[in-house]
């Protein structure tokens, strides 16, 4: 899958981030290097579609985000570790939403990654009962599971211990990943993954 970025203009409170930006990727890992305040959470959540730029266009192959807004989502998944504001669900709970919204998810791939994990004793507890590293791990599970061409992770390995984080490597540099999805994640370290391209901002 092709993410292709034209002429993206987006800035916060007259602090300009991005101005007629361009980008073209495709399948493989891109490493989204920069220093904070640079702008990459805010590329990747502009390319998830949670923010929408001021101008300019963002396509997934032939979908153009304004025109087909929710074919384009389905098609991607944001990363982003953030806590899930729904503290009256369980972790199942979130879990099933969001695996009903994608067509094509199979449950018992993301089962297999929550094990790999070790979540799923976590599955009946309250959301808001799991750790940050337990947040990052379940929507990590999420991202490996979903049969999405974009994948968009930010700080991937942040929060996780030494048994996760080598999994993770291991999954994202799969040969049939690499093949089928375009994957932009950030990274403050190295990667150690087998890159496409690295962008720097």
């Amino acid at each position: 899958m092709e993410l292709r970025i034209e002429q993206l203009t987006f800035e916060y409170a007259s602090h300009p981030l991005f101005k007629q930006f361009n980008l073209t990727l495709g399948n493989g890992i891109t490493w989204l290097r920069g220093e904070n305040g640079a702008g990459k959470t805010t590329l990747l959540k502009l390319a998830g579609g949670a923010l929408s730029p001021h101008s300019g266009k963002i396509w997934l192959d032939d979908i153009e985000i304004h025109a087909q807004p929710l074919t384009y989502r389905l098609h991607c998944y944001y990363c982003g570790g953030d806590t899930p504001q729904l503290p009256w669900l369980t972790v199942r709970e979130v879990l099933d939403m969001h695996i009903a919204l994608y067509a094509g998810a199979d449950a018992e791939r993301l089962n297999a990654e929550l094990a790999a994990f070790h979540l799923l004793p976590t599955l009946d507890q309250p959301v808001t009962t799991l750790s940050l590293g337990q947040h990052k791990k379940m929507q990590l599970a999420l991202a490996l599971s979903l049969p999405v061409g974009l994948l968009l992770i930010d700080e991937p390995f942040n929060g996780l211990d030494a048994d996760a984080v080598a999994y993770l490597r291991q999954q994202l540099s799969a040969p049939e990943r690499l093949a089928r999805q375009c994957i932009l994640l950030t990274s403050h370290v190295e990667p150690a993954l087998p890159l496409l391209s690295t962008v720097q901002l």
